[in-house]
């Protein structure tokens, strides 16, 4: 089965060797995706200090970023917010963040309801504090 790669030209810039996603067959599998913005390294709700590292952030700010850079990879690619099937979602700090992108994340997905691991680890590669992996369906 042919696996095409997929670059959006609405969602951030990957910051490795990666295409944002990959359909192989009806499925679209999207490579991790943060709230950066576009054209730029500013990240919504984060402060960063003289030194590059979080000062601050707001976890609401970027949970509504993060969730609109997935909406424009999959509507870019062909498909929908409604078509998403398994969400995976990365959070640098569960105790502070949980509740309040828990609450998020219900108001996102009321109407669609994908499968959804959530877990915590002690950074990601760009002063982010979430990130979430995808697959989605996709129709011809």
């Amino acid at each position: 089965m042919k696996a095409t790669k997929f670059e959006s030209q609405k969602a951030p810039e990957p910051v490795g060797l990666y295409p944002h996603a990959r359909r192989v067959g009806n499925l679209l599998f999207l490579s991790g995706v943060g709230p950066r913005q576009r054209g730029t390294k500013v990240i919504p709700g984060v402060t960063l200090d003289e030194n590059g590292n979080i000062s601050a952030y707001d976890i609401e700010a970027q949970c509504h970023s993060v969730f609109n850079n997935v909406r424009a990879i999959l509507e870019e690619a062909g498909s929908s917010w409604e078509q998403l099937v398994d969400v995976t979602v990365f959070l640098t700090n569960m105790k502070a963040d949980f509740a309040t992108y828990n609450r998020l994340y219900a108001e996102y997905f009321a109407d669609n309801q994908p499968c959804r691991t959530t877990v915590e680890i002690s950074s990601l590669p760009t002063p982010i504090a979430i990130e979430l992996k995808c697959i989605a369906t996709i129709e011809d």
